[in-house]
């Protein structure tokens, strides 16, 4: 029913329906002109063939304009009414009832005698309709994301879960338990604590990010139905890194105890020949943070000689500024400062020794007395003094035996230089500088005094050595590598007449 506040012509006149060849709509008045609209079924319903209607009522007044409502009629009732025994009727339902979708139905039995007029009354009924568990909890995202700074307090809140159950009363009622994951991974506790009722989710213990970057866990939400429903999300939980972590530097090494070889950790050597920009050292250094917080950079915080050596800012390279001078000191210490960009900003600093050399021996000796004056007062360097020792003692080796490897390789040249090329037509052995003429081959071959016949048959040639010459004046000589015919026998002045054979 309609109301509208106007009077007279302008108050409601009438009702419309949309067209439905299954309903129609009768408007009676009752007493006091109120108009009652009411809904006619025309022909009997096929719910297999219709399950619902959506019919539109409007109600409109008399005025001008004429102004109107509407109102939306959705016919699905899940109840009906049919005839019993004696006269009796029974409300059932026709179709199965969802608490979610309506949690009670009024109904409207009205009772209609058959007179003329026709009398009726009505009787509203109200059914609650009873629930079921039949609905799990139901979280409001399937995945979950948390970002936790490190070094937080334990008991700091995480995150908050949250799902619903659309039951009623304990069906309905949702408690929260950790189901697992990788939170107990990184020790014997877990990292993390749900409350059972609020879906909160609590840190056990203050999180390391150089430990445990990220974790993930599983949040199950159940009802307190029978039997229990439940449902599970994913928690990822993003530790966030602090500048908690001061650089630490690699290289130069820390200095050892005392007596223990302190005095050779970090020393450098830089020749005084040097120029500018020659690389000294590099000083290396890491942080176990991330980020803006693990970005190092280098300055020279004290030197020995201030403007000699710079430090490369973001590489950790010592070069030299300038070339080193005669004044300047022999030993140089720098101190450089290793810091990164967190805030606040976390230091360290590495301690260099650069000793300006000429030589190695000069190395040697500024680092046994920068030895000495680094030990403990009484304690004896006898240690220190044998590694010196040792140490100028293999580079003494090393030096002799590169000069024996040089001298060695410089004489075999020069007695390869001496002997004769193979193919040379001079006697083998003996220097070409002493054939000096015709003359001197003569007095050679006739202080000799050999003779040479050949004839057609090479292997019947008979040579013949004078008695009195039988000492060898040539000095001693590796024999030919293959045989040569002597042609000395051309040269000879007159040649003799031969020798008969010897008997056999």
């Amino acid at each position: 029913m309609a109301r509208d506040a106007d009077l007279g012509s302008n108050s409601l006149l009438t009702y419309q329906l949309t067209s439905d060849p299954s309903f129609s709509l009768s408007v009676k008045e009752k007493p006091g002109g109120k108009k009652q609209p009411e809904l006619v079924l025309e022909k009997a319903l096929d719910r297999e063939k219709q399950s619902s209607f959506e019919l539109l009522l409007t109600a409109v007044d008399g005025g001008e304009p004429a102004r109107s409502g509407t109102v939306l009629v959705r016919i699905n009732a899940p109840l009906s009414i049919v005839a019993s025994s004696g006269g009796s009727y029974k409300v059932v339902t026709a179709g199965a009832l969802d608490r979610e979708q309506a949690s009670e139905h009024r109904v409207t039995v009205v009772a209609r005698d058959r007179g003329r007029p026709a009398l009726w009354s009505s009787r509203e009924l109200v059914l609650e309709v009873s629930d079921v568990n039949d609905n799990a909890p139901v979280f409001e995202e399937a995945a979950y994301s948390a970002y936790v700074a490190e070094n937080n307090a334990a008991g700091a809140l995480v995150l908050r879960v949250q799902a619903r159950d659309a039951d009623a009363g304990a069906n309905g009622r949702v408690s929260y338990w950790l189901a697992g994951g990788s939170a107990g991974a990184a020790g014997a506790a877990p990292l993390v604590s749900v409350e059972a009722r609020s879906g909160a989710l609590y840190a056990q213990r203050s999180l390391d990010y150089e430990q445990c970057r990220e974790f993930t866990l599983a949040v199950r939400a159940q009802d307190g139905g029978s039997p229990a429903r439940s449902s599970t999300a994913t928690v990822r939980v993003f530790v966030l890194d602090r500048n908690d972590n001061a650089p630490r530097v690699l290289y130069p090494p820390p200095a050892l105890a005392a007596g223990s070889g302190a005095a050779w950790s970090g020393v450098e050597l830089a020749p005084r020949w040097s120029e500018a920009g020659a690389l000294v050292a590099k000083v290396v250094a890491v942080d176990a943070d991330a980020g803006q917080n693990a970005w190092l950079s280098y300055e020279l915080a004290k030197a020995t000689e201030p403007g000699l050596f710079r430090v490369g800012l973001h590489s950790g390279e010592v070069r030299t500024a300038r070339s080193p001078l005669a004044r300047d000191a022999a030993r140089q210490s720098l101190v450089v400062l290793v810091k990164d960009h967190g805030r606040p900003a976390l230091s360290a600093t590495a301690t260099l020794s650069v000793v300006l050399a000429e030589s190695v021996a000069e190395l040697l000796a500024e680092l046994g007395s920068a030895a000495a004056e680094a030990a403990a007062p009484g304690e004896p360097a006898a240690s220190l003094t044998r590694w010196l020792v040792l140490a100028v003692a293999a580079v003494s080796c090393l030096f002799v035996a590169f000069l024996l490897l040089l001298l060695a390789l410089r004489l075999r040249r020069w007695r390869r230089q001496q002997l004769l090329p193979a193919d040379s037509g001079a006697l083998r052995g003996v220097p070409v500088s002493h054939f000096v003429g015709i003359d001197g081959v003569r007095a050679f071959l006739q202080s000799y005094s050999h003779e040479v016949s050949l004839t057609a048959d090479s292997r019947k040639s008979q040579l013949r050595f004078s008695a009195g010459s039988c000492c060898d004046t040539l000095p001693a000589r590796p024999p030919p590598d293959e045989p040569r015919r002597c042609s000395a026998t051309r040269i000879l002045p007159a040649p003799s007449p031969p020798i008969p054979p010897l008997p056999r």
